[in-house]
């Protein structure tokens, strides 16, 4: 894999792709509109919202992302859940939007969870079925093509990070270029402005020197530790245990840094299932690390520590 990476690297360009990398599950649910009774908001209506998922699934899996050739086994695998609740015309709604990433687990058949995330507050977009989403990473033509932009990029920076120390570089200025784009155009939701929680500060965190370590710590949770289990189970709690040290830095430089508290949250259960079995000086130690990051993670941790 990082060789791979490194024969990528200076070939990344959006243009020249070769194949696609990202597997992605779309679901759009309109549930709530049917149930409505304003305007546009009729079960007439529902091939519109069947070619809207189609759209998305397209947008994201016959993109060519990279130049990489990547098989189907190797593919990024991701989801994304639109629930809509709002349509205030005939091409413009709103809704919850809910992004998942995974990553495998080497030497077993378990998948991990990179990103679990839900957008605060409602989603906000335009979709013409009678047009196609277009993009590139220069402009902006919308909503909702540059939110499928910025997201793919992001996971590609740490689904790669995971693989091998800075692989996610790339992608992550490119994410930032979706967004800076976004910006420029107009829209809002890219903006820092638009809360502590909006797409500007994931792609900040991950962009920003000054936190550093939290690159580092996607490599040593995966790399050296969770792909390590199969094989040295002491070794690969070690490298977890590091990754959570990394966080700590992180978080000693900027508390509740949104990145970290992602991290720990997509974790945490994960965190408990494997280090239940280990001696109590390493569960004193996680415990104490995700004590200093996230109090409120902690308290679901008690009864661990206490074995």
């Amino acid at each position: 894999m990082r060789r791979v990476i490194a024969i990528m690297l200076p070939l990344l360009v959006f243009c020249l792709a070769k194949g696609q990398e990202i597997r992605c599950n779309v679901q759009v649910n309109y549930q709530k509109l049917l149930t409505t009774t304003q305007s546009y908001e009729s079960a007439n209506d529902k091939k519109v919202f069947d070619n809207m998922q189609q759209a998305i699934t397209d947008f994201i899996n016959a993109r060519h992302w990279t130049n990489m050739q990547l098989q189907p086994h190797e593919q990024i695998d991701m989801s994304l859940s639109l629930v809509l609740s709002t349509r205030t015309s005939a091409t413009d709604f709103g809704g919850q939007l809910q992004i998942q990433l995974r990553r495998p687990v080497w030497g077993s058949t378990y998948t991990t969870g990179l990103f679990n995330y839900i957008e605060s507050g409602t989603f906000n977009f335009s979709y013409n079925e009678s047009q196609p989403l277009d993009f590139d990473i220069g402009n902006y033509y919308g909503t909702l093509s540059s939110m499928l932009a910025y997201y793919c990029y992001l996971f590609m920076g740490i689904y790669f990070d995971s693989f091998s120390p800075g692989g996610g570089e790339p992608f992550y200025a490119m994410a930032q270029q979706v967004q800076q784009a976004a910006d420029g155009g107009g829209d809002v939701s890219f903006r820092s402005s638009s809360g502590s929680r909006s797409r500007y500060w994931f792609i900040e965190n991950h962009t920003n020197g000054a936190y550093e370590p939290l690159h580092t710590a996607y490599y040593n949770y995966h790399r050296l530790g969770l792909d390590l289990m199969m094989t040295d189970q002491q070794r690969a709690r070690q490298g977890i245990i590091s990754a959570l040290e990394n966080l700590a830095e992180v978080n000693k430089r900027r508390s509740n840094l949104l990145s970290v508290t992602q991290f720990i949250d997509v974790k945490s259960a994960e965190i408990i299932s494997v280090f239940t079995p280990a001696p109590q000086e390493e569960r004193q130690r996680v415990y104490d690390i995700v004590k200093g990051i996230s109090p409120l993670t902690a308290v679901k941790m008690k009864d661990f520590n206490a074995k």
